[in-house]
């Protein structure tokens, strides 16, 4: 090889030849040609990967596992029938039985998915628990947090994880609810079955049970009048 040109068919070389033979035992690969594994698989029955996934490292997969397209994994343990939907990044991480990830999921090192738990589009995850059946399924941010059983995190929630200097925990119980656009002030306990209102920022703990919220009040002002443009001669 005297080129990076040279470099690259041999490449696709090798890595049609890893394809084949992940196929002859029994991987599906939508198309061989769109897909790179760039260290060491092993995969249970019926296992499928859409085009575009690179899977890097060591990579244990269960039985009936799902790769959506432009996916990659790297370095994970995935349990049976889990679904990873497109446009999803999984890194370092351990997921349970029939749990589903994405689209445009990001799994950061340290996250532990148990059996049933959904992490849904634009979800990032960092050194997180999610707990069996719980869910993050839109536009959220889970770092440093340890999540029970049945919990419900809504759109727009954040874990405030870092002060500038140092990382500290989020507990959330079983089945707690936060509602969306909240933020959660770390070192916090969000209790079992408590409730955190939408728009809320929490920075004290939450008793079990209990309703948390920190938004100001609604105000209607009658008579208001929406400016309007003036007309141009």
């Amino acid at each position: 090889m005297n080129s990076q040109a040279e470099l690259a068919k041999v490449e696709r070389c090798f890595q049609a030849r890893q394809a084949e033979a992940l196929m002859e035992a029994g991987l599906g690969l939508r198309d061989p040609a769109r897909f790179d594994l760039r260290g060491r698989l092993s995969f249970g029955e019926d296992c499928v990967f859409d085009i575009n996934v690179v899977v890097s490292g060591e990579v244990h997969l269960g039985k009936g596992v799902s790769v959506g397209p432009n996916c990659q994994i790297i370095d994970s343990e995935i349990g049976n029938g889990v679904e990873i939907r497109a446009n999803s990044v999984v890194e370092g991480v351990k997921i349970a039985d029939h749990c589903a990830i994405g689209p445009f999921a990001r799994l950061r090192p340290g996250t532990v998915l148990n059996a049933g738990a959904r992490v849904g589009n634009f979800v990032e995850t960092k050194n997180t628990t999610l707990g069996e059946d719980s869910k993050a399924n839109h536009l959220a941010y889970v770092g440093d947090a340890t999540v029970g059983q049945r919990v419900n995190i809504g759109a727009g929630v954040i874990t405030c994880n870092y002060d500038g200097a140092n990382k500290h925990p989020t507990v959330i119980e079983d089945d707690a609810f936060v509602g969306s656009n909240s933020a959660l002030v770390a070192p916090v306990t969000v209790g079992k079955g408590a409730t955190v209102g939408a728009g809320s920022a929490v920075s004290r703990d939450v008793p079990p049970g209990q309703l948390a919220l920190t938004r100001a009040e609604q105000q209607v002002r009658s008579g208001w009048q929406r400016p309007k443009k003036e007309k141009k001669n």
